[in-house]
């Protein structure tokens, strides 16, 4: 027991060891990495900086070569005056925002200049001799008309027989140009062949040339500057100015054409803090997870001991949830057998609508069952006369009015049959004018029995619209509203019902009365709500209605209307498996 803490303090040292060793490692490879990505990233800031500084450049040693052989250039050869000359190179200078130009004849001499003389002993300068020698020559130094860095394109002008006449120069102003990218980053100069700073967006690295050890100005002043190599890139440490990184990474590219070499200096803090940042968070990571597996070998014990005690809980509480399980599955078998029970009372009560319908229209459909029957009777007879006296046609006159007869009959027990018989049948596609015109034949008779006058047109239509739900059912509903209506104006000496199909966006039927109207329309849905007189009726109709249209995706709702009540039934067109309305139904 006394060695364990002593393995444990050697474990926790071993581990920061690795953990900063592993840091130190991570650092040094994000280092590395931000490194090449600054160096990268720099090359092209400064490759896209040399192109800007030579493409500006370029722009003027395409106008001395150009203006070089112009006329009035040619003129000042035989003699003519420089006025004219003169105001050529103003205007050339002017446009061009060069910062001057001067033509000088084989021998140095100027013979015009855009601001009447030029800088002393160009005809010494190298751009000028290799002009005279009949090339394109190029140059700088300091301008000592304007006091003022200077770069120089030198062209010559030739003679008819090939000989140089005069040589243009174009001074251009390196201020002008610098102004451009100045005090952009990262820091950048171009440097002559002898190493001074010539053009620079930082101006204290102005004229400031590299010598071993460091850097020196004009004035001769020496500071200590360090380049200093690390693998593929140069480093370089001076305390020059704040204005230029103390630590930087150097990148130069040489450029032939103008005759300098780009140079960057690009600061390396944001390598340093991003591979601080890394080397931080695995330290973290390592130091965390560390701490995590320390306090996890610690809390291991307590918990396997607190887990034997929680698995003699779970059993004891696993026997406790079987018997609850148990007593819920008898509970669900239960409500299961209940619900069965619920839907077989609610086709009961269906059925029951039915036949309680049946029950009022029982009278009237006996009456119109044997009015035909009657009339049968009759036709027979009479047919059965005029067979014996030899008269056929009018026997067949007869015979044909006991075939509609029958029909007729035949008909109204059809609907009958149709309308009492159970429906199991899943919801399809119905002819709503033909469910109509079915509930109106079923009721039929009580109207005329109660005097009730039917406004119903099913040809308004203009053919048959299709709706989704169930054709016994659909009867029913429409049935029971009929009924309805007619028992509301049994106290009405006008006696009206109209039934309207609707068959525009929506698809809906309307059965409106003028009877007393609706006494409270919040409960008319309702099982068991009835205005009737005690005996009339249970009150399960406009309930048992309501069921079978929500049970086909529709609404049925009703409302008072002025004189009278009517009731809305909204249900849905009938779609194919393509989402296409069938046809009939408008759209």
């Amino acid at each position: 027991m006394n060695g364990f803490p002593n393995k444990r303090g050697w474990g926790v040292a071993l581990y920061l060891i690795f953990v900063a060793g592993l840091s130190w490692g991570a650092w040094t490879y994000g280092y590395g990495q931000a490194i090449g990505q600054l160096a990268a990233r720099g090359e092209a800031d400064l490759a896209l900086a040399s192109d800007r500084l030579v493409a500006g450049l370029l722009r003027y040693r395409s106008t001395a070569v150009l203006l070089s052989d112009h006329p009035a250039l040619m003129d000042l050869h035989s003699g003519t005056a420089p006025e004219v000359a003169n105001q050529l190179l103003q205007e050339t200078v002017d446009k061009t925002g060069a910062l001057t130009a001067f033509y000088l004849d084989a021998e140095g001499a100027v013979l015009a200049s855009a601001h009447g003389r030029a800088p002393p002993a160009v005809a010494q300068s190298s751009y000028f001799l290799r002009a005279k020698d009949g090339a394109l020559g190029a140059g700088h130094s300091v301008n000592a008309l304007f006091d003022n860095r200077a770069y120089y394109f030198a062209a010559p002008s030739f003679a008819a027989g090939g000989g140089v006449l005069g040589v243009l120069v174009v001074a251009v102003n390196i201020d002008r140009l610098e102004q451009e990218w100045r005090a952009s980053r990262p820091a950048g100069f171009f440097s002559t062949e002898a190493g001074e700073g010539f053009v620079t967006s930082r101006s204290e690295l102005l004229f400031w040339k590299k010598v071993p050890g460091g850097m020196v100005n004009l004035a001769g002043d020496r500071f200590d500057i360090t380049f200093e190599q690390l693998g593929e890139h140069v480093f370089l440490k001076q305390n020059l100015s704040p204005y230029v990184p103390n630590t930087a990474l150097y990148l130069n590219q040489a450029l032939p054409v103008i005759g300098m070499v780009a140079e960057s200096l690009v600061d390396i803090r944001s390598a340093q803090r991003l591979a601080g940042l890394q080397a931080a968070v695995v330290a973290a990571l390592c130091l965390g997870l560390g701490g995590f597996l320390f306090f996890a070998g610690t809390r291991r014990r307590a918990l396997a001991r607190a887990n034997l005690a929680l698995e003699s809980r779970v059993r004891e509480r696993t026997l406790d949830l079987e018997n609850v399980n148990k007593a819920l599955r008898s509970e669900v078998v239960e409500r299961e057998d209940a619900e069965a029970a619920l839907r077989q009372a609610q086709a009961d009560l269906v059925q029951a609508g039915k036949l309680s319908a049946l029950g009022q229209m029982s009278a009237g459909i006996s009456h119109e069952l044997n009015q035909p029957l009657m009339a049968i009777r009759q036709y027979a007879e009479n047919g059965q006369a005029f067979l014996g006296r030899g008269q056929p046609d009018k026997t067949g006159e007869n015979l044909n009015r006991i075939a509609s007869l029958a029909s007729r009959a035949a008909r109204i027990i059809t609907n009958l049959r149709a309308f009492s018989r159970n429906e199991s049948e899943p919801m399809g596609r119905v002819d709503l004018v033909g469910v109509l015109q079915s509930a109106v034949e079923l009721t039929e008779a009580r109207l005329k029995q109660d005097g009730v006058e039917l406004d119903w047109d099913p040809a308004a239509t203009n053919g048959p619209v299709y709706a989704r739900g169930g054709e016994v059912r659909l009867t029913q509903v429409f049935v029971n509203l009929i009924n309805n209506a007619a028992d509301a104006m049994l106290e009405k000496d006008r006696r009206y019902i109209r039934i309207v199909i609707d068959n525009g966006e929506k698809l809906a039927v309307t059965v409106r009365d003028l009877g007393p109207g609706i006494a409270d329309p919040e409960r008319i849905f309702e099982p068991f709500y009835s205005t009737k007189e005690v005996g009339a009726g249970m009150g399960l109709g406009l309930s048992i209605s309501y069921g079978l249209v929500q049970s086909f995706g529709g609404k049925i709702r009703g409302a008072n209307v002025g004189q009278g009540a009517m009731f809305t039934v909204e249900l849905d067109y009938w779609q194919d498996e393509d989402g296409v309305q069938a046809q009939g139904a408008l759209k």
